[in-house]
This record gives structure tokens, C-alpha cells and sequence, in this order.
């Protein structure tokens, strides 16, 4: 019987079911069917059944083992109740972390024939995570690497961090737009937009707005999946005295 024509829910009179029946756990005195509705609870109280005559098979057996303790007789190391189950733990977590990580591994190389699914950014090479080329440059030594030497990496900076930009020549390398951001720390640029005169990394003056601007390309170079960290720059010192660069726009 459909549900649709037995919305009030009222007994099938003519249903039969062909199923075994066997007794109801759960009541006494009661038989319940087989059929696959019924299988998960029946499995579940096996399961349980089985269970505690394990656990009874194994007190019976703790018992005999502190009777012949109490006597002096000499037995074997305690057995662990069987029916004990084990909390995951922090090794479970990691094993499964680790199965988890494999099996993505393994399907990118079986499905797309690379590991990491064709990924080639920052995060995808060792030295993002233990950076062997980590260096200290100097105003002038960061110049050698404008682009203009195509055998050279291309370097930018901002606000004393280095950053490897060689897999965007076409932007940062000559003839690119942001190419007078090249082979020096810029960074007043990134925060005022006058590209051609803020080619500075004195952050004076600057208004809470502009400062702002330059910490979102901080963290943009930073975050950047195609964009290494390489190196610091040891600027040469400020003079307090000398005059804040003149903004582009005369209304700032």
C-alpha cells in the first residue's frame, strides 16, 4: 500500500510478511521479523550478546588468575579486557591525518598525474617552509636585481621584506607596469600610489589611510602563493631632519 493513498497510517491488513521471525530482545515473550529494518537492531544486540560474554569469559579468567596469586603460584602477565575500547588519542589523530593526506596524494597523481593536483605555488616547495636563501641586502646590492639582468631572480621589496617576483616578469620586469618597484623597497609607493616619486621606503608623514594601504600589500607579498620570501633589506638610516617626500598630488 502506497503512502500516498494511506496518509492516516492504517494497518495493511493484506500484507503478509514472508520473513523468519525470532525473539524480540527488547520484550520478552515477543517475536519480531527479519526483514531489513529490523536487521541493524538485531545485529546491534548480537554484537552487544557477544560482547558481554567476552567480558564474563574474561573476569571468570581475572579471578582465576588472583586465586593463584593468593596462593604463590606463578602466572602469566594480565590480559587486557577484550572488550575495552581504546580512546583515538593524539597517535590515532596523526595516523589519520596522515592516511588522509596519502590518499590525496595518491589521487592527484592517479587522477590528474601530479601529487599536488597541478598546484605549483609558494606553499608547494621546501624552501617556503625552511628557506635556504634567506639573506640580509643593502640598498645598493638589491638593485642588481631589477630585472634587467634576465639571468638574475627579479626582487621587490616592501617595508624591509624581500620577495622573489621572477614568475611575473611581464608585470615587474622592464617594460611591465610595476617595474619602478623593482630592485628596491617602495614602499611609501604602495601606500600613497605616486609610483614614480615615492620610490622610497620612508613611511614619514604618512596619513592612517595611507598606512593602511601599505599594510594590505605587506600581507598581499606575503600571502602571495607564487611570491617567496627571500631576504630583509638593511636600509641606510633616515635622517629625521630631512625633508618628507612631496606627495604626487598637491591635494594631499
Amino acid at each position: 500500500m502506497s503512502w500516498i493513498t494511506n496518509i492516516e497510517a492504517k494497518p495493511d491488513l493484506t500484507f503478509k510478511d514472508e520473513n523468519p521471525k525470532v525473539k524480540d530482545p527488547s520484550i520478552p515473550n515477543r517475536m519480531v521479523s527479519t526483514k531489513r529494518a529490523n536487521k541493524p537492531f538485531l545485529a546491534y544486540h548480537n554484537y552487544r550478546e557477544r560482547q558481554k560474554k567476552l567480558h564474563d569469559e574474561w573476569l571468570e579468567r581475572k579471578k582465576e588468575r588472583e586465586e593463584k596469586l593468593a596462593k604463590g603460584e606463578e602466572v602469566g602477565p594480565e590480559e587486557p579486557d577484550p572488550t575495552l575500547e581504546e580512546e583515538v588519542g593524539l597517535a590515532g589523530l596523526l595516523k589519520f591525518f596522515v592516511y588522509v593526506l596519502l590518499f590525496i596524494l595518491l589521487s592527484g597523481k592517479l587522477i590528474s598525474g601530479d601529487f599536488l593536483w597541478g598546484y605549483d605555488g609558494k606553499w608547494s616547495h621546501l624552501k617556503t617552509y625552511w628557506p635556504s636563501e634567506q639573506r640580509l641586502y643593502s640598498d645598493r646590492g638589491l638593485l642588481q636585481f631589477d630585472g634587467s639582468d634576465p639571468e638574475k631572480p627579479l626582487y621587490l621589496a616592501i617595508d624591509g621584506d624581500v620577495y622573489d617576483v621572477s614568475s611575473n616578469r611581464r608585470v615587474y620586469g622592464p617594460g611591465g607596469s610595476y617595474h619602478l618597484m623593482a630592485g628596491i623597497d617602495a614602499a611609501r609607493a604602495f601606500g600613497t600610489g605616486c609610483f614614480k616619486d615615492h620610490r622610497t621606503h620612508d613611511l614619514r608623514g604618512l596619513t592612517d589611510e595611507e598606512l593602511r594601504g601599505v599594510a594590505h600589500w605587506k600581507k598581499f607579498f606575503k600571502d602571495h602563493k607564487s611570491y617567496p620570501h627571500v631576504g630583509r633589506v638593511s636600509h641606510e638610516t633616515i635622517d629625521p631632519a630631512s625633508p618628507i617626500p612631496v606627495h604626487c598630488d598637491p591635494k594631499k
